[in-house]
C-alpha cells in the first residue's frame, strides 16, 4: 500500500535533511515537500532527498492541501519538517487504519530535549490525544486519502488547521494514537519557553471555542511570537 508523506516547509534547511534521510529509498512511499516559499535552499535539498517538491504560497493549511492533492498514495501523512517518523512507521500506520472503525491516526509526541519542562508537555500531549483523542499536528497525523477528499481537507486558516480536521475526523470514527513515538524539536518550545508555549496554545483553543476567528488568532500568535524574534 502505497503511503504518501506530506512535508510543508518554510525555511527549512537546517532540519529537512534530519527528516528525509532515513525516508529515502524506502518501498511503497512518496515523499512530497510543498515550499511556501523558502528564502534559503530548503526546495533544493528536499530534491537530493528525492522528495517531489511543490512550491506554493506560505500557509501550512495550502501546503498540506496541495501536498494530498498531488499525492498518489492511498494514505496520506502529515508530517512537520522537524520532525522523525520511528524506523517501522509503514506497518504501524497500515496496521493503525485496518482497525474497525478507525478514521484517523497520529505517532505518540517525544520532543528532543532533556529539559525537565519538556517531560511535562510530552505527558500533557499523551493524555490529550490518547484520552481526549484530540493529537495535533506534531504528531505525524494520518488517514486515507479518500476520507481526507471526503471531509474536504484542511481549512485554509491560518492556525487551527489541525484541530478543526481533527474534529471533522472524529465524527467519522476512532482516532488512533500509536504507542511508538515521533521525535520532533524542541526549537519553538525552547525559543518561546516551554510554559509560555504552552499557555499560548491553550488559550488559542480557549478564544476558537469562544468565538473568535483564527485569523484574529492567528495574527496574536504572530505578535507574541514575534516578541521573542521568531
Amino acid at each position: 500500500m502505497l503511503i504518501s508523506i506530506i512535508i510543508p516547509a518554510l525555511n527549512e534547511s537546517a532540519t529537512i535533511c534530519r527528516t528525509l534521510s532515513p525516508l529515502k529509498g524506502v518501498d511503497n512511499l512518496e515523499v512530497i515537500v510543498v515550499d511556501g516559499g523558502s528564502r534559503d535552499n530548503t526546495a533544493e535539498l528536499a530534491g537530493s532527498y528525492g522528495a517531489k517538491v511543490i512550491q506554493t504560497a506560505p500557509c501550512k493549511a495550502i501546503q498540506m492541501n496541495a501536498g494530498a492533492l498531488a499525492a498518489r498514495g492511498d494514505i496520506l501523512v502529515f508530517l512537520h519538517a522537524d520532525t522523525l517518523l520511528p524506523a517501522d512507521f509503514h506497518h504501524q500506520i497500515v496496521s493503525a487504519l485496518n482497525q474497525n472503525g478507525v478514521a484517523a491516526g497520529a505517532f505518540r509526541l517525544a520532543i528532543d530535549s532533556t529539559h525537565a519542562g519538556i517531560r511535562f508537555i510530552e505527558a500533557v500531549t499523551y493524555f490529550r490525544s490518547r484520552y481526549l483523542r484530540l493529537p495535533y499536528g506534531d504528531q505525524a497525523l494520518f488517514m486515507r486519502k479518500a476520507l481526507f477528499e471526503e471531509i474536504g481537507g484542511f481549512s485554509e486558516m491560518p492556525i487551527m488547521e489541525d484541530f478543526i480536521l481533527i474534529r471533522r475526523l472524529k465524527r467519522r470514527g476512532k482516532i488512533v494514537i500509536v504507542h511508538e513515538p515521533v521525535k520532533t524539536s524542541p526549537r519553538r518550545w525552547l525559543h518561546l519557553g516551554i510554559f509560555k508555549t504552552w499557555l499560548i496554545n491553550q488559550l488559542i483553543v480557549m478564544a476558537y471555542y469562544l468565538g473568535i476567528s483564527p485569523d484574529r488568532l492567528g495574527r496574536w500568535y504572530r505578535r507574541e511570537a514575534g516578541k521573542n524574534g521568531n
